[in-house]
């Protein structure tokens, strides 16, 4: 598909497998440019705007942030490797702390369910009462 025959937004977003306001918004936060609107005409899209929209997406999928999805972009060029190399380092050291907290809180979680389990008859709930004490 060429600008010339290009699609119009709402098949773009088919395309990509998203909602027409989610380009509009790609478009806003500088992510993606907006075609020029020829005159009495609409705007079209080609290849190079549905390969933005699901790289966009596909880094959303692995947690970066629509910034960080940003940074990427200056870099799609492919020639800035090791810079790519330190965004997706400071991302996976981010999801390792995630991992870490949710570890905690599971153990955490799972110790409280535990004494709910075995505290039978008594009024107060020792998951409750917990929360209580750290608040």
């Amino acid at each position: 598909m060429d600008r010339n025959n290009g699609i119009t937004i709402g098949a773009l977003a088919d395309l990509a497998g998203v909602n027409v306001e989610t380009i509009r918004f790609y478009q806003r936060k500088g992510l993606m440019p907006e075609p020029e609107k020829p005159y009495g005409s609409i705007r079209r899209y080609g290849d190079a705007e549905l390969a933005r929209v699901r790289f966009i997406k596909a880094a959303q999928r692995l947690g970066f942030s629509l910034d960080e999805v940003a940074d990427l972009l200056r870099l799609e060029d492919g020639t800035r490797c090791g810079d790519a190399r330190q965004l997706a380092e400071h991302k996976l050291a981010d999801v390792r702390q995630k991992l870490s907290d949710l570890q905690r809180i599971e153990s955490v979680l799972t110790a409280l369910v535990a004494r709910c389990s075995a505290v039978r008859g008594r009024v107060n709930c020792p998951l409750i009462a917990s929360l209580q004490e750290t608040a």
